[in-house]
């Protein structure tokens, strides 16, 4: 059996920066599902919403034109949005990382803040 210190010890900065920094991996991991950034990726170019027009049968040019015109519209558009969610998927990340660290840093140095805080406070009373 260890006394208590050394329990408290053990969880504080053991156990506890453990679970901190799974509990991140798992909020990092629920972000990407969320925003879907690897399957965005995947389908990067693919037209938006599966709009997509057919080729004409036959030798009409206005109509090939005008398909593959409107098929290349469909496509940059869906790029444009799939990037647009990419972008706003990574930066959510970025920000889960931030809050993640200041959490896992700020439980770090929480024991240092108390004792100084209880150092400085006799210091003031005395």
């Amino acid at each position: 059996m260890q006394n208590i210190i050394f329990q408290w010890i053990s969880w504080q900065f053991f156990e506890m920066p453990r679970n901190i920094l799974m509990g991140l991996r798992n909020f990092l991991k629920f972000g990407l599902n969320y925003f879907s950034i690897p399957l965005l990726l995947k389908t990067l170019f693919s037209h938006w919403r599966r709009y997509r027009w057919l080729y004409p049968k036959g030798l009409d040019i206005g109509k090939y034109f005008e398909a593959l015109i409107s098929n290349l519209i469909s496509r940059f558009l869906g790029f444009i949005m799939r990037l647009v969610l990419i972008i706003v998927g990574i930066l959510a990340e970025i920000f889960i990382l931030f809050v993640g660290i200041v959490i896992f840093t700020g439980w770090l140095i929480l024991p240092v803040l108390f004792f100084w805080g209880l150092w400085f406070g006799f210091k003031i009373i005395i």
